[in-house]
């Protein structure tokens, strides 16, 4: 059975961002104590991981892994969070690619965003900390969900005017949120699904 087909309820799962094979440029053992390292970013909460490899598997960019509980990884011999800064140039440059592919096979996941996003403060929306949305666009959301909850992105697109590219406008916001954690707000990243939908 591959790791991508074990499917642990509570096991924390993460895509690959970099591979490399002889390790971290500043882990400074000699070569032959390295075990292959990387980077991965978890599926449900975006968190960011620095991750040590078993040297026996050969993994690619955008495969998925287990990162916790401990005893339910098969690949990953050592892990621990890193920030955006931490991250190698190559997981840097997949990131955007990863995420957008993350929002697209949730796409159940972040429509309900839109459908369920509500007041942070009296002046302030959960819509509004996303790229683009301002009172205009916020309020036909918040119009168009009273008469029928949203299905798809497609849908987003159509019935809300000036709307375009939803999909897109989350995956800009996970971005910033991960490259600056001193936003006073995270939506989504560190939030795990449970989280999210209390």
């Amino acid at each position: 059975m591959s790791e991508a087909d074990s499917d642990g309820t509570d096991a924390r799962r993460a895509v690959v961002l970099d591979y490399l094979a002889h390790g971290l440029s500043d882990d400074a053992r000699p070569q032959y104590e390295k075990s292959p390292a990387g980077y991965a970013l978890g599926i449900d909460d975006f968190t960011l991981y620095e991750v040590a490899f078993d040297e026996e598997e050969r993994l690619t960019i955008g495969s998925e892994v287990t990162v916790a509980p401990v005893d339910a990884r098969e690949v990953v011999l050592e892990c621990r969070e890193v920030e955006y800064g931490d991250l190698s140039s190559g997981a840097k440059s997949e990131l955007e690619y990863v995420v957008a592919d993350l929002v697209e096979e949730n796409e159940d996941r972040f429509v309900d965003f839109y459908n369920d996003a509500q007041p942070i403060t009296l002046r302030l929306h959960q819509l509004n900390l996303l790229p683009g949305i301002g009172k205009k666009l916020r309020n036909g959301i918040l119009d168009e969900r009273k008469r029928k909850s949203f299905e798809s992105f497609e849908e987003l697109s159509e019935r809300v005017s000036g709307l375009h590219d939803p999909d897109e406008i989350l995956v800009e916001r996970i971005i910033e949120e991960l490259r600056d954690d001193d936003l006073k707000y995270q939506t989504f990243v560190g939030r795990n699904e449970q989280e999210q939908n209390q």
